[in-house]
Parts: structure tokens; sequence; C-alpha cells
């Protein structure tokens, strides 16, 4: 210990107040010491040599008005380096260096706030299905003022079809809950139910939305703090499945039209109204089909279970088959399949060959996957098609599917939408006043996104969580608990905000965006980078802040050419300083020196793993953690090799179509960027193998010794940067 602190000491050169060392920090001790030593030297900021900033926050916490600053020597050094070596003391040296050039640049955080207007914590709920008025209940019952907007003239969306619904234990159906439902929402006093009315506009961010309702003949502006989409579903177009007998034969329908014939108590055949003996039931009816609905709905087969109740509880000789590719009953569904199974339903694993009828009775040829053997069913009274769920987001989103032969409506690529007059047409809900488009994000099946595996209910639009079937196809009871956790999402970000703290990832962080106007030549980088929609653009193409709308990933910094965007705790010059402060060993030292750019998010928590498990790599590598890739500003790259620097390596979240990148697109983002660095490279005549990108996912931290390796090895090929000594 005494090596250690001699050691860097002699080579810290820094202009600071202490310099202790104390063997267990985070002990009630370590913690006292630093508190005496913060009201006697009236200390307000502090740098931590110790274990990961991922934990022990709380007790490094010394209140608002001191600035702590967490340099990882456990995990990044004393866990993965032989213990009394020249390069390890080095090691941790430069790691302190760069903690310290980091805090003198930070300056203390003052909460956003609005001039001229107070946060409202109001909550407005867009749909007033099942999902909708679930949200508005429980945001009501925590205290919260909700403001319920419903486009019918009557609660209730598709509950108002619907005839039973299964709840838990999953075992039996029971009544709809609609009447109960409503009357709850509409006697609450905290709810202001607006029916028959729209969402016009929505104006700000959270926090400050200015909501525009449009009734019928009227038009009334009010302030919510968060925003709660609940705009429910729409079914599969079944127009589209003419090769399953929809349209050709009156007695195809639908599983939503049989949940209303059997609302109406008027389970018969559409084409002669006689009574049903015998049903067939046609799972993933243009589901899990590449030119139709890709994905599964989760919630046909259940549907389809419940219904075929609803025939034996009106004929218990009637005789259900099920064609189905696999029974999807998730969770404690599967009760209610297996109390299928007992009461003689006929299951049948395999798909449509042919749908005809005769003597008018229906008949399917099927392939069974079980027997390996095509069969026929024959003397159907009635075929119900398990038509899939589309997210009511936005028209756009409605999927696109393969256009039959010759249709002229289809596009380039022979693909054909839903049409406004078929019915299924979804108006757009939200009508945001954002630059990035009046609705929200969606994933390429048409669903609002998210970092579905961290964050669920969190979209692009920061302050506006999606619930219920707008977010994912889900069943009745599964939606109700989707809207509870799209209001209390909705409630931490309205107490959030009104602190001026961001919300998830970086939860709390109170810095934002602070743009240097006088420098800007409005590129509109910034504007159409940034993944939330949290920068607007006046007439003349200078960006516009919305602070409450940003999640402080840095992604606009990143992308500024002119380096005009800033936080106070993170900024451009702030890293710089944090390279210029790492030690460069001349060339004849034959020590390199490798920066690793350290995503916070997937990547950092990888290395820690890493640490925590022993791994070992080599000691000259310098990690320094950023908030995001997609925040690299390429100017830290041209100033760390014009330093001598010998290689960079940019560690950060997967990226793709189902991404895992926690901002969205920043890693995508900084991978695009990579392939302009080779320009820079070039001009100072480097090779490009000194820079690479690696994507990191949080269960990769196993892969990270071995990347490190290989990239030393790569700068032992390639040689001493020729800048060193510049």
């Amino acid at each position: 210990m005494e090596k250690l602190q001699e050691l860097v000491e002699e080579d810290l050169d820094f202009d600071f107040s202490l310099f202790k060392i104390h063997s267990h920090l985070c002990s009630k001790n370590g913690c006292d010491l630093i508190k005496e030593d913060i009201e006697k030297e009236n200390i307000n900021a502090v740098v931590i040599g110790a274990c990961s900033p991922r934990v022990n926050h709380d007790t490094f916490d010394f209140g608002g008005s001191i600035i702590v600053e967490r340099a990882n020597i456990r995990e990044h050094i004393a866990w993965t380096q032989p213990q009394g070596e020249e390069d390890t003391i080095l090691f941790v040296s430069d790691t302190l260096r760069m903690s310290i050039a980091k805090i003198s640049d930070i300056n203390p955080m003052t909460p956003y706030k609005p001039e001229g207007k107070d946060f409202s914590k109001s909550i407005l709920v867009v749909g007033g299905g099942l999902s909708g008025m679930a949200a508005a209940t429980e945001t009501s019952k925590a205290g919260y003022k909700t403001i319920l907007v419903e486009k019918e003239d009557k609660l209730g969306g598709f509950l108002k079809d619907m005839k039973s619904v299964i709840t838990s234990p999953y075992q039996e159906i029971s009544e709809s809950p609609l009447e109960d439902m409503v009357n709850e929402v509409s006697s609450n006093e905290k709810i202001t139910v607006y029916t028959g009315a729209t969402v016009s506009k929505i104006e700000g961010g959270p926090g400050l939305f200015d909501v525009e309702i449009d009734m019928k003949d009227k038009k009334e502006t009010v302030s919510a703090g968060a925003i709660i989409q609940a705009t429910g579903w729409v079914p599969y177009d079944a127009d589209k499945l003419g090769h399953l007998g929809y349209g050709r034969f009156k007695n195809v329908v639908t599983n939503a039209d049989m949940e209303r014939m059997a609302k109406n108590n008027v389970i018969k055949r559409p084409s002669d109204g006689e009574k049903v003996k015998t049903v067939l039931f046609v799972q993933c009816a243009g589901s899990r089909d590449e030119e139709h609905l890709p994905y599964c709905s989760s919630v046909c087969c259940l549907v389809s279970l419940k219904q075929a109740e609803y025939i034996k509880q009106k004929n218990p000789e009637a005789v259900n088959y099920i064609l189905y590719k696999d029974i999807r009953t998730l969770g404690q569904a599967e009760d209610f399949y297996r109390k299928s199974q007992s009461e003689g339903n006929i299951f049948i694993r395999g798909s449509v060959l042919e749908v005809g009828e005769s003597d008018d009775k229906l008949f399917v040829s099927a392939k069974d996957e079980l027997l390996g053997e095509d069969i026929t069913i024959e003397d159907i009274d009635l075929i119900v098609l398990a038509a899939g769920m589309v997210s009511a987001s936005k028209p756009k989103i409605i999927p696109k599917i393969k256009a039959p032969e010759n249709t002229k409506d289809a596009d380039e690529n022979g693909m054909v939408g839903v049409s406004p007059d078929s019915g299924l047409f979804a108006a757009p809900a939200l009508n945001l006043a954002y630059r990035q488009g009046p609705e929200l994000p969606t994933l390429h099946d048409g669903f609002p996104d998210s970092h579905f595996i961290c964050f669920p209910y969190e979209t692009r639009r920061t302050g506006i969580y999606a619930a219920g079937c707008v977010r994912r196809p889900m069943e009745s009871a599964k939606a109700k608990d989707d809207a509870c956790g799209a209001a209390m999402k909705s409630i931490q970000a309205v107490e959030a905000v009104s602190l001026g703290k961001a919300l998830h990832p970086r939860s709390g962080d109170m810095s934002y965006p602070e743009i240097n106007l006088q420098r800007c030549t409005q590129c509109k980088r910034c504007t159409e980078e940034c993944p939330f929609g949290a920068l607007n653009e006046d007439d003349k193409a200078n960006p516009l802040t919305n602070p409450t709308r940003c999640r402080r990933c840095s992604v606009c910094m990143g992308a500024c050419p002119e380096r005009v965007v800033s936080f106070k705790n993170y900024s451009v010059p702030m890293i710089g300083n944090m390279i210029k402060a790492i030690h460069v060993p001349e060339e004849d030292e034959e020590k390199p020196r490798v920066i690793v750019f350290v995503c916070e998010n997937d990547a950092y928590p990888a290395l820690d793993m890493a640490g925590i498990k022993r791994a070992q790599w080599s000691p000259f590598v310098r990690f320094i953690p950023v908030r995001c890739l997609g925040s690299l500003n390429l100017v830290w790259i041209a100033d760390a090799l014009s330093r001598g620097i010998d290689g960079i390596i940019m560690m950060g979240c997967r990226h793709g179509d189902d991404y895992q990148c926690h901002f969205i697109k920043g890693s995508e983002l900084a991978d695009t960027r990579l392939s302009k660095v080779s320009e820079t490279l070039e001009r100072l005549a480097l090779e490009s193998d000194r820079v690479k990108f690696v994507e990191t996912g949080i269960t990769d931290y196993h892969k990270i010794p071995d990347i490190i390796s290989e990239f030393m090895e790569t700068m032992e090929e390639v040689g001493p940067n020729p800048f060193k000594g510049f």
C-alpha cells in the first residue's frame, strides 16, 4: 500500500488538496474519513479510486453539491493485473490521472426548470379500451390526475365485443369486466374522460406536454406530464386470407367475428342460420408467415380454446377440431389448454392444403405433421380463422403483405398495404409536434419499440409509454398487468422530471444538452441522429433543445462536427483531457498504449464481470467509459492517435433489427462513423487496423480478454505509432 501511494503520488502532477489511501473506503470508517475531509478542507470534488462506479453508488453520495468521480481500480486493475508490477502501478496512475482530468472540467449540476411554466404531473391516457381504462384507474389510485381520451362514443374498445375473458388461474372463463371497469373510470373524480374525441396535437415534452383534444364541436388544450398510449389493436385483414376460404365461403369467419357472434348469443352458420355442430379452428391464419404477419400474436391459441368452450357450452355433443402449427398458451394458460384437451376437443398438428365446400358443408385438406400424411376433415359447419393482432399505433405500421399477381395497387416490391376503406385503417393517435415524426417509431413488426429486455414500456419518445396490445399482442389479463406497468412508469416520469432528473437508462442524471448556437453551422446532424426526438429546429435550422425529452445519451454531441454540444458533466474537451492525461511511453520502451472506449450500458458491465472472474488482460490498455458509443466524437480518435496512442478499441452494444443498444441506434451510428475514421488515418499516414469496433453484449464478458489480446497482437504487428514523442 505504501509503495502504491509513493509511486502514484510521484507520478500524479495535478493540483489537488488531499491524497489519501484507505483499505476499505466503502466501510463506515472509510466514508467518515471522506466526509470529515470534505467538511474540514471545504472540498467540493472527490475522486474515489476503488470499486466500479456500478456498485456502492449510494455509499459514495455525499450530497448534490459534492462532485464525485469514480476510478475503477478494483475490477479493471487489482483483479486483472499482477500485484506490485511497475506496469500495474502505471495502469493505476493513468486511471487516476484520467479521473482527475475529468473531474477538473465537471461543473455542478443545476436541475432544469422551464421559464414561466410549472411542471405538470397529470397523466394523459390515449385509448379507452381495457388497457386504457386499467392504466387510468391505476394512476388515479396513486393520486394522480388522469385525462382519458377515447375516439369512440363509449369506453370499452374491443372489450365491448368480447363475451368473456379467461382470468387467473386460467381454468375457467368469466364474464367480460367491461361494465365494472367503465363504472369505475366514470365515477372516479381524478379521471377526466373525453369520449368521441381525438388528440389533434401534442407539443412540449415530459412534464410540459400541451395536449390539444379535438371533440366534435370544440377543441380543448390540457397539460400533461406523461402519456400512455393504449390505442389497442386491429385484426389482421382477413380479406388477404382467401387461400383459407375467407371471402369465398360464407361459413368461414375470423376469431373476431366469432367473438361477436358469441357476444350476441348467435353462434350459427352465417349462410343459413343453422346450428353449429362441427367447427374447425385454423391457427396462425396469416401469422408466422413472411407474406402476411411474420410474428406470432401469442394470444390466438388461447382465444380459439375459449371459443371452443363456447361451442361445447351450447352443445356438449359438438365436435371441435383445432388445426395448429404449435399451441402457444403462455404461463398459467397451459392449464386451460389441458382443460380443453380433457373436454374432447380434437387437436391436429398440421397446415391447411385446401379449403372447399360440398353440399353446403365445408371440407379441409391438411398435412398432418404427426401422422406424416395428408388428411381430409369433412362435414364442417363453421371454420374459424385465428387471425393475428396488428398494433393500431398508426396507419404506416399496418403490415404490408405480398400482393396477388396483377394487383394494380402493389408497390415496386410487390407489396400492398391496408386500404383506408377496409375498416382496419388506424388513424394517427398522438400527432406529436416533433421534428422526427408525429407518432411513436416502431420496430419492423409495427409495434412501438423499446429496449425490450431492460426497459419494457419505454419507447423512443421520452415520457410516452405504450401499454397493452398496441405494444405487443397479449390477452386481457396480461393487458391489464401491462397497463399497470405503464402507469407506474408514467408516474416515475413525472416525478423524476419535476426534479430535473433524466429517465432511463441514465436515471437521475441532471445534466442536459447545452448548445453554443454562435458556432452552429445548421448541419442538422444532431437533430437527425437524436434517437429520442429531443431536438426540434427553428425556421433557420438551428437546433432547439427540449431538455425533458433528452435521455442524456449524448449522441448529439458525437454527431456535431463543430463540437458545440456539451453537458456539464460530459463534453468533448472533458474526454479530450482524459486522453491527454494518459502517459504515452517512448517508442524504445516497447510499451504500447491502447485506449478502449467502453459503452456504459453493456460493455462496461461486461468488463466488470470479466474482472470479477479474475480475467487477465494487457496492462497497456486504458479504459474510458462513455455514455454511448454514439456520443463518441471522431476528434477523440484523431487527438489520441496524434498524441502517439497506438490503437483504439470502441466497445459497445450490439445493434440490428433486434437491437440491444440502450440508446436505440448509438452503437450503429458509431459503427457507421468508423468508416469515416479511415480518412483521418490516411491523413495521419496510419494503418486502419489501429482502430477497431467491437460489439459486446453484457453476457460476452468471457470474450473480453481474447478481444484485448488479439488487438494487442495486431498492434505488435503494425508497430508503434510514429507520432510518439511529438
